[in-house]
This record gives structure tokens, sequence and C-alpha cells, in this order.
């Protein structure tokens, strides 16, 4: 079974992390996920710097312009993690752009991503329909789970088609702007998270965009499995480095 699926079935509320690969140092990142998993985290996506990224707030553009400017690419990023699965059992997801996988050959980055141990993706301007008529055999072959946004604004009847398209889970995208931009959860985000919660849909869910805290993820997982932090844990990366990543994580996890 894939790693994803196994962790989705533990009892507990899931954290997830993402990071930018070669950040703040070039050669970080491998620690980063040993320290991640150490720290308890469930998940890690492992963000692939891209020039244009679309979804990200000014926290994530900033570290992926200075990765690419220290040199990062996809193939320097799958060198950096060859032999992660000695050391780490806890599922890591690739969260970029098409482009960078479209250059690389799509076949060619499924296989990468097999080999190094890579569990899922997340592509946000990959469209399901196209995944599905396209990529989706490719990429199961390989398996890998690929993992796909909704936002308040996804209609319920795309929502059903992207979840009977998943084997993973889905990201529930707290609102309709890009990372980092949010402060809490007001009513109308509550709302739609039961909305969600409400249809029954046979992937679990993991909200991302706004969480920062206990507080944060804890109204993030009132209706869903786990929650994603992002840019709160780029700004501590920015402020401390890579060598107090635990103080942060138990921080978010005290008392769930």
């Amino acid at each position: 079974m894939n790693r994803i699926n196994q962790k989705l079935q533990e009892d507990h509320k899931l954290l997830s992390i993402y990071f930018t690969a070669g950040y703040p140092d070039f050669e970080d990142t491998e620690k980063i996920i040993v320290d991640l998993e150490r720290s308890g985290v469930d998940f890690i996506e492992i963000g692939l710097p891209f020039s244009d990224p679309l979804a990200d707030g000014p926290t994530i553009q900033e570290s992926s312009t200075k990765a690419l400017k220290k040199g990062m690419t996809t193939s320097k990023l799958f060198k950096q993690l060859e032999g992660i699965r000695e050391k780490v059992d806890i599922p890591l997801i690739i969260m970029g752009y098409f482009n960078p996988i479209l250059q690389f050959g799509v076949e060619e980055f499924c296989k990468k991503c097999q080999e190094t141990g890579i569990d899922g993706l997340i592509i946000p301007d990959l469209p399901v329909d196209v995944y599905h008529e396209k990529y989706q055999k490719l990429f199961e072959a390989y398996g890998l789970r690929n993992i796909f946004l909704i936002t308040p604004q996804t209609s319920d009847e795309r929502i059903r088609f992207i979840d009977s398209v998943s084997k993973g889970f889905i990201y529930m995208v707290s609102s309709a702007s890009v990372t980092g931009s949010t402060s809490g959860f007001g009513e109308e985000t509550k709302a739609y998270f039961k909305r969600i919660n409400d249809l029954r849909l046979k992937n679990p869910q993991i909200v991302g965009f706004g969480i920062k805290d206990k507080e944060t993820f804890d109204q993030a997982t009132q209706y869903a499995k786990g929650a994603i932090i992002g840019s709160a844990f780029i700004k501590h990366l920015n402020e401390n480095g890579t060598s107090n990543i635990s103080s942060f994580i138990q921080n978010v996890k005290a008392l769930t």
C-alpha cells in the first residue's frame, strides 16, 4: 500500500509540512526532511522551486527565488533525495508546477519519483480533466498519488469528480487567496469546511493555506483529517535556520 494511504488510516489528526527544496541553504533538503520526521510530522511536502508559482504567496515565492538562484533544479533535487528512504519512513510528496515536470519529461519524472521513494505529487496547475485523460495511468503505474486542490469556489459536481479520480487525499484550500495570506478562520470558512465534510467524500481532506499554529491547526482539523503548514514554517526557517525545527512542530502538535 502507498505510504500516503497507510498514514491516512492512522487514528489522529495529521500534520503536513511544506518546505522549499534548496532553502534556506542549497544542501538543507535532506536535513530538513530527517528533522521533520524526528519531530513527529506525518507528511512532508517538498517544494520544487519554480519561477512563476501561481498559488504561492510572497514568503514561499521568495524561498523559491533564492533556491533557484542557488542552483536548485529538478535533477539536483532528485540527486539530493537519493538514499532518503534509508533515513525516513513517512510519506514524501513533491509539490510543484507542471512546466518543470514537462521539461524534465513526465514519464522520466515519475520514474525518478519511484526510484527515490516519492509517494505523491501536488501539481496545482495540472487540471484534473487533463490528468485523468492523459496522465493518470502513467502516474499510477509508478505508484504515485496525485493530490488535487479544491477551494470554496469549487462546485460540488467538480469536487465529486476530483474525489472519483483521487486515490489519496484531497487538498482543501481554506480560501481563494494565495499561501500565507490568511490569519485564522472566519465563520464563512468554517461553513465551507462543514460543507465539504457533509459531502461524505471517499478521500479524506487535508486543509492548506492559513494554518500557522496550534489554534489554526485545531480549527482546520475540526472537519478534516489533517492540515498543512507552509508559509509559517518557511518564516521559521528564515528566522531560525534549520537548528530548531522540533520546537516549531511541537508548538503546533502540543496536546493534539
